[in-house]
């Protein structure tokens, strides 16, 4: 075998899309499976938890190297930002009606934390898988190695 092959990208290695599109990509499955939620149980039910989770392993996968960080930050915030716009909206679907915001959005983010909990931890493992991929490619340094050799300052 030939060790002058072209090296070929790995699952982990393929993501190259900005932090922004995949942010908006993952609203965009996410939407769609709320409004299908909402008219079938009238609630955020299994569906979207399920969903949430994979648009979180999708984020992780589909990011480019320099946005690790967007997409580990985006499950919370994700959960978050759908529990606060339905609070607003349509509070009965992700707490008892006549709960203050508050406590709709914190009733709202506890129905849905197993899928918090699942959707996190899978996106920070995918993320450090890829992280060590990409080193192990070559493609990112470690942070170890210095980034810039040393020129010797002899005149």
């Amino acid at each position: 075998m030939s060790t002058d092959a072209p090296h070929r990208r790995t699952l982990w290695e393929e993501g190259r899309h900005p932090a922004r599109l995949v942010v908006v990509a993952a609203l965009a499955v996410l939407v769609p499976v709320i409004g299908l939620d909402l008219l079938v149980f009238g609630r955020l039910g299994l569906p979207f938890d399920v969903v949430f989770v994979l648009a979180c392993a999708a984020a992780a996968l589909a990011v480019r190297p320099r946005d690790f960080f967007v997409v580990g930050v985006l499950p919370p915030l994700l959960l978050a930002a759908v529990v606060i716009v339905l609070a607003v909206t349509a509070r009965g679907v992700v707490a008892d009606r006549h709960d203050v915001l508050p406590q709709a959005v914190v009733s709202g983010l506890a129905h849905h934390s197993g899928a918090l909990v699942a959707g996190y931890a899978l996106t920070l493992v995918v993320l450090a898988l890829r992280q060590v991929a990409l080193r192990h490619a070559g493609v990112l340094r470690s942070s170890a190695a210095p980034r810039i050799p040393e020129q010797s300052a002899s005149h």
